[in-house]
């Protein structure tokens, strides 16, 4: 089984630059408080530590 991690949405992407809000599009993120479970991967954490004043990490499972 892969190991996954669940991020949640915790920024609102008013007033930020389009590359910042196309990063939470690209996480599946859009609303406030949305929660999303993702696939661990380089390229995912890589898009979360780009934005991490937007998103939280909530838990890593695997």
């Amino acid at each position: 089984m892969a190991k996954t991690i669940v991020i949640k949405q915790v920024g609102s992407p008013i007033r930020r630059p389009a590359i910042q809000r196309a990063t939470l599009v690209g996480l599946g993120l859009n609303k406030m408080h949305r929660v999303r479970e993702l696939e661990d991967t380089p390229s995912v954490r890589g898009m979360i530590n780009k934005i991490p004043h937007l998103v939280e990490i909530i838990e890593e499972r695997g």
